[in-house]
Parts: structure tokens; C-alpha cells; sequence
């Protein structure tokens, strides 16, 4: 191996640990990701510092929790003013690239929903003096993944790298929806590309009728899943004669919904063979019991990014149809790495994968995430496969480690191996180097409202080898639950009496917790 030694860091959008073979699941076909974990290390118990999108991506690269870093949920942009571990790397002589989804910017261009309301009776500041922060991310800086505004590459349009990236071809949005350079690119494909995508112009199927589903016109070559391998391939093609050491994201837009896998992966998996998740249709939770009566008034909206209830042919068929965009990946994925064997390159370069975030998937009859955070959702796949870290007793499945890590972990992992130092404030611990912690915590704000809840939530949750317990602000409800005795979180023991000394710890466990996580940057200039 190389002093420094390359990176591919693979990344999938909304994908739920156990919807990979290597965790355990004996449906879906995923022979290449279990490849990497064989000849690997594969973590049983990250989780993420944040479930949601953008704000767990900016965890990710800046190994900081989405309290500190700022983009505590969808439509908050990461700073420029924020260091990230790709800086770092490109600092230290890397060459970098992203290939596929970054969504560290917004791309819907959607108004938000969360405002700055002027007080008719009060002076109304101007508005650079409206946020706490003056440079509150609100400028044509931070407009640069918007869809609607993507009339050329994103590379033609900075000036610098993009949050440490010298290279950039970006996919924003999901399924066939996708946009940026990736839609450009499919346009001069076809003409008429803008023919095929979207449930108007889907192929006819009578065979699937869920939520967000249809079977995409778009043939499996200009899907976004394609794209975003062969533009892998080229990159790394392009790099094979050089010295200096590369790390390359190469990032999916799926298996998020909506629910379109092309061609052949549309009816790869049939629904009947299907298990649902033991927590189906279970739970009491009010949200949920919101959501179930909102799904027998068909007053629940189904269209777009809340979640909701489903019955078990609509969990069947959607959990069918993310494993064909699951499978559809992972031969991507298999491409990509015998591309690299080809180029001489796999023997220098560690492969990573993991993803964002998790999705209920049919957990308690919920489809998609939002404000409860269980085991589907928060835990994420992490699989580190290194050439120069043979794997000594491990069985054929490769090497795995039970202990605790959160996804701010990453990025502190990822300097290590390169031998690069990390930032001041970077809160994430090397993997390969240190212990697991006794506890992790999960953050999540909510901009929006969603069926169950009358108002944006604010949820703290501690996961510890034993228990989750999740703590809501202004609600008069709370979680706790035994993962052991319980592993699918059907009895939530919070007000059990029997339990109040369990919880009373986890609460001191996670004030403590929390207080580490306090902000450590910037230094100081001098002593007072």
C-alpha cells in the first residue's frame, strides 16, 4: 500500500441497514456490497448523528453534530464557512471528486416553510440583521443545486472546489426524477428524455399500485444509478496514471422514493415472497395512530416527503421495488470495483459504503422517516474494506464490530487512515483507532408539520447498547425502549414505573452526552 492510500467512499440514499445481505437479509440480492463486507469490516451499530438528509451528509463531512454545523434539517445549506474532511484530504495532496448525489445545498427551490414573520406593532430589523447569523445561507452561494436553475454544469458555475471537491457531476432528486448534470447529460442522450420520466409518462403495469410507484419509461442505460457508475469509471480512468493518491465519492440517489427501478430491476422481486417487518401494523404511538386513521379517511397525503401508513400489499410491493433499485446499485457498485482491479488501482484503494439514512420500510406499517426514530431509520450499513488490513480470524463474512459509532465518525476515520490531522471542533473518533463510547445521540428538527404532529418537533435521542430513549420537546410524550428484550421497539417503557430508574440513568447519560458535544471551535486568540 501507498504511505497514502486512495479512497472510493460509496454512498446510497435512504437505505435501511438490513436491506443489504451482508446484515442479514436473505431476499434482496447484494453480492458485490457483500463482497466488500467479506473482505472487510462491517459495523453492526452506527448510527447516524442525524436521520435525515442534508443535515446527516453535512455530518458527514464536517464530522460534526447538525446542532453545530447548522443545517439541522432539509432546506439549510451547509456553510462555506464550515471545514470539511474532503478540504482536508485535497490539502494534503489528494485529488477529489463527487460523482452523484451531494444535496449539502437544496435542490427543490421550494419556499420554506419556516420563516422570518416581521411584527406589524414592532420595528422590523433589516434583513441582513434577521438571523443570528449575518451570513444565514441564504444567498446565490447556496443556490447552486437547485434544479431549476441547473442550465450548466455545476463545475462551469463555481469558482474553487465545492466543499473540498476539485471535481464535481452532480445528481440531485430521486428515482427517475433526478436533476442536475446528470439530466443535462440524459438530454443529450435523447431529445425527448423529458418524455420518459414521472408517473404521467410511466409505462402501463397493473401489477403494482402503491404510493409514489410506477414503472419508469427511462431504460436502465440513462437511469441515474448508470450514470453515475459509468461517470465513476471515467473518473477514475483519468487518475490511473497519476501519483497523487484520489479519494472519490461516488454517491446514489437511490433507493430513495419514489419507487422506479428500470427495466428488468422493476419486477426483479415479487411482492409475495415479501416478508413484512414483525412490527407491522403494531405500535400506539399518537403519530401513528394519526396516520392510520388519516390512511382509513384517505385523508393522508401520499405524494410527497411525510410519511405514512400503508396496508401489507402496498408495504409488499414498495419494499419489492427498493430492492430492485437496491440490486440495481449493487451491480453498479460491481462494475465499478472490477474497474478498478482493472486499472491496477484495487490493491491501493480503500472502498467504504454506507448511506444517509434509514427508511421504515412496512416498521409498525410506516413507509418513509420523519420524527420517530427507530432502529430502521437511525442505524446505517458501514463497511470498511482496507488492502493493508488483512482480516486475521474473521469468517467468511469478513470482520465485524458490535460497538457503538455514529456517522460523525466517518470523516475522523477516513484523516486517519490518510495520515492527515483533523480540525479543531471535528467531534467524530477514528474507528480503526479507539473505543466505542457507551452511548451515541441522534438530533432531528423538523421544518414542516406532519400528519400526528401540530407543529416543527425537536427530538434528542440516546442509543446505548441496551436502550433507545428519545426525548421530544413540548410534547407530553416520550420513548424508551429494551433493544434487547424488544428489538423491533413495539413497548415503549417510558412510563412504565418498573422502568423509572433505567430512565432516570439514560436522562443523566444523555445531559452528559449532550454536554460533550458542546462546540470546542473556534480556539481562542489569546488567554483573555
Amino acid at each position: 500500500m501507498k504511505k497514502q492510500p486512495n479512497f472510493l467512499f460509496i454512498v446510497t440514499d435512504q437505505h435501511r441497514a438490513d436491506h443489504l445481505g451482508c446484515y442479514g437479509n436473505k431476499t434482496v440480492r447484494t453480492p458485490n456490497i457483500d463482497a466488500i463486507a467479506a473482505g472487510g469490516t462491517r459495523w453492526d451499530r452506527l448510527y447516524v448523528a442525524n436521520p435525515i438528509c442534508m443535515p446527516n451528509r453535512a455530518s458527514i463531512m464536517t464530522g460534526r453534530m447538525s446542532s453545530l454545523h447548522g443545517a439541522r434539517h432539509n432546506g439549510i445549506a451547509l456553510s462555506r464557512d464550515h471545514t470539511t474532511f474532503v478540504e482536508l484530504l485535497k490539502d494534503a495532496g489528494y485529488r477529489t471528486g463527487l460523482i452523484g448525489k451531494s444535496h449539502l445545498q437544496s435542490f427543490t427551490g421550494l419556499p420554506a416553510t419556516n420563516r422570518y414573520e416581521p411584527d406589524p406593532e414592532l420595528h422590523t430589523p433589516r434583513e441582513e440583521l434577521r438571523d443570528a447569523y449575518k451570513d444565514n445561507r441564504h444567498s446565490k452561494d447556496y443556490d447552486l443545486e437547485i434544479a431549476l436553475k441547473w442550465d450548466r454544469p455545476l463545475a462551469q458555475r463555481i469558482t474553487g472546489d465545492f466543499y473540498g471537491f476539485e471535481d464535481v457531476e452532480i445528481a440531485a432528486d430521486h428515482a427517475d426524477q433526478v436533476s442536475g448534470d446528470y439530466l443535462l447529460w440524459a438530454r443529450e442522450q435523447r431529445p425527448d428524455f423529458d418524455s420518459l420520466v414521472g408517473r404521467k409518462n410511466a409505462l402501463p403495469d397493473n401489477r403494482i399500485k402503491a404510493p409514489q410507484a410506477w414503472r419508469t419509461a427511462v431504460p436502465e442505460e440513462l437511469y441515474s444509478t448508470s450514470w453515475v457508475a459509468e461517470r465513476s469509471r471515467a473518473w477514475l480512468s483519468a487518475r490511473a496514471s497519476s501519483d497523487a493518491p484520489f479519494f472519490l465519492q461516488m454517491s446514489f440517489p437511490d433507493p430513495h422514493h419514489p419507487f422506479t427501478p428500470p427495466g428488468k430491476y422493476w419486477d426483479m422481486y415479487d411482492p409475495k415472497d415479501i416478508v413484512l417487518p414483525e412490527s407491522f401494523g403494531k405500535g400506539d404511538l399518537p403519530p401513528i395512530r394519526a396516520m392510520r386513521e388519516a390512511m382509513e379517511k384517505g385523508s393522508d397525503p401520499r405524494d410527497n416527503q411525510n410519511p405514512f401508513t400503508v396496508t401489507e400489499t402496498e408495504a409488499r410491493a414498495l419494499i419489492a421495488l427498493t430492492y430492485g433499485s437496491i440490486t440495481m446499485i449493487d451491480d453498479a457498485i460491481g462494475r465499478v470495483l472490477a474497474h478498478l482491479d482493472a486499472l491496477g488501482l484495487a490493491e491501493d484503494t480503500v472502498v467504504i459504503f454506507t448511506t444517509d439514512h434509514g427508511d421504515y420500510m412496512g416498521d409498525h406499517g410506516l413507509m418513509l422517516k420523519l420524527l420517530l426514530h427507530y432502529q430502521s431509520t437511525i442505524r446505517s450499513p458501514f463497511i470498511w474494506q482496507d488492502p493493508a488490513m488483512p482480516l486475521s480470524g474473521a469468517g467468511r463474512g469478513g470482520a465485524v464490530e458490535s460497538g457503538l459509532a455514529s456517522s460523525i465518525d466517518i470523516s475522523a476515520t477516513i484523516l486517519a487512515r490518510a495520515g492527515v490531522q483533523s480540525f479543531n471542533g471535528m467531534q467524530g473518533r477514528n474507528l480503526l483507532g479507539s473505543s466505542p463510547p457507551d452511548c451515541v445521540i441522534v438530533e432531528e428538527d423538523s421544518q414542516r408539520r406532519m400528519t400526528g404532529f401540530d407543529r416543527p418537533q425537536r427530538v434528542r435521542t440516546l442509543v446505548t447498547e441496551r436502550y433507545r430513549m428519545s426525548l421530544r420537546h413540548g410534547e407530553d410524550w416520550h420513548e424508551l425502549y429494551d433493544l434487547q428484550a424488544d428489538p423491533q421497539e413495539m413497548e415503549n417503557l417510558y412510563d412504565d414505573p418498573a422502568s423509572a430508574e433505567i430512565r432516570h440513568d439514560l436522562t443523566e447519560r444523555m445531559l452528559k452526552r449532550l454536554i460533550d458535544l458542546q462546540d470546542r471551535a473556534p480556539l481562542p486568540a489569546y488567554r483573555a
